[in-house]
């Protein structure tokens, strides 16, 4: 019998989506089942984003250029401005949504057995794209104790050998809500002109910062403009998960030049899905200004009730619309699968994203989940009394 790739193998399954059986199946049984596993927005799709999809009137659905159309990464030039971010359209390649920017960025930059350092936890999908593309993910840890800070140049340091091409963060942070001050990207920016080495930062979360405007861009970085690659998504900006466009944005030439032919091998980005972008880049001020404050007060319930809970740590975000809460529990994937099966509170439970799949350091995040608060404000309420409620009855809870 034919055997498939150990590369497939290696492939793990999603930690984030690998509990829907058991999800489905306690919806089956009538329990309601508060949805905190995964960053899908419940806040609705901007309507004249909508709108403009209808209303396009194509009388041919025609591939567009490899690296996007024109017209959006002008919008998207446009839309940095206001962000102290200063490209061209001949800087920014338009992509599958943030995935496929990370995954060409790996493969545009790293060869085969190359090294990519990346501070833990850490979105899971990175060990995935860097799997497939043969890349070796070299975990820095960070801890909850501290707010999962950036750990100090020594420990990078420590990690950097001959393989090493590349540092890759995420700011503000999935899984944690950390977001990086200009004092810690300027570490990075040192480190990475000491050790030759590209400086990948996924900023998709750009907008949902709670200490300032936005958060801090590898772009506004002096003198590492040919080492810096942004990536970036509408997805989560304008709540848009489903149209799958994002972007790579870089300086070096070099970079996006080689970024294009991976770009050209794909033919091009979904064509409807830039239409809706472009219209959604043309938000007001005020949209942005509503949604983070929707978020920020999220964010305000969920501590509120995380600090009820007694024996449990909790990170606290600075951004983005996550955080990281560790459990007195003896195994997050245990913990996860028994409340979905096997636990209700009035008929309700909670759909968590076991911490673990945020490592590969091994045995590390075993304590852990990753909560998204991406509903409602009483929903928070009531899926943390949930939570509250799980752990007194727990069969494997570790403090009693």
């Amino acid at each position: 019998m034919a055997k498939i790739s150990d590369r497939g193998l290696r492939m793990p399954l999603s930690p984030i989506r690998k509990l829907s059986p058991l999800a489905a199946k306690a919806k089956k049984e009538g329990k309601y089942v508060h949805q905190l596993n995964i960053g899908q927005p419940d806040i609705p799709t901007p309507k004249w984003a909508i709108d403009e999809l209808k209303s396009a009137n194509f009388e041919v659905v025609e591939y567009s250029d490899s690296e996007g159309t024109l017209a959006l990464r002008e919008s998207f030039v446009d839309y940095y401005k206001k962000y102290d971010i200063d490209v061209s359209s001949e800087e920014i390649i338009i992509t599958y949504g943030a995935s496929e920017a990370l995954m060409i960025a790996l493969l545009s930059c790293l060869n085969p057995w190359d090294e990519v350092i990346v501070p833990e936890p850490f979105y899971a999908n990175y060990s995935s794209f860097a799997g497939a593309a043969d890349i070796t993910v070299k975990p820095i840890s960070s801890s909850i104790e501290e707010n999962f800070a950036l750990p100090s140049i020594d420990e990078f340091e420590k990690l950097i050998g001959p393989r090493t091409k590349a540092i890759l963060i995420c700011s503000p942070n999935n899984p944690t809500g950390y977001t990086y001050s200009k004092d810690e990207l300027e570490k990075l920016r040192k480190i990475c002109i000491k050790y030759d080495l590209f400086l990948i930062s996924d900023e998709v979360y750009r907008e949902f910062f709670y200490s300032g405007d936005f958060a801090p861009s590898v772009m506004e970085l002096k003198g590492i403009e040919d080492k810096a690659i942004m990536l970036d998504s509408a997805s989560k900006r304008y709540s848009m998960c489903g149209v799958r466009v994002g972007a790579i944005i870089s300086k070096n030439k070099d970079v996006i030049q080689t970024a294009l032919k991976f770009g050209q091998a794909r033919l091009s980005p979904p064509l409807f899905g830039q239409v809706a972008v472009e219209a959604a880049l043309k938000a007001p001020d005020s949209y942005y200004e509503e949604v983070k404050q929707e978020y920020k007060n999220r964010k305000d319930v969920l501590i509120e009730e995380l600090s009820k809970i007694p024996d449990i740590k909790y990170s606290h975000p600075y951004g983005a619309f996550y955080t990281v809460v560790e459990l007195p529990i003896d195994d997050d994937e245990k913990f996860c699968s028994w409340i979905l099966s096997e636990f209700d509170y009035k008929g309700e439970t909670v759909m968590f994203a076991p911490g673990s799949g945020f490592y590969v350091t091994p045995g590390a995040g075993k304590k852990e989940i990753r909560i998204a608060y991406v509903v409602k404000q009483e929903k928070l309420r009531r899926a943390m009394k949930c939570l509250a409620e799980a752990l007194k009855v727990y069969p494997g809870r570790t403090i009693k």
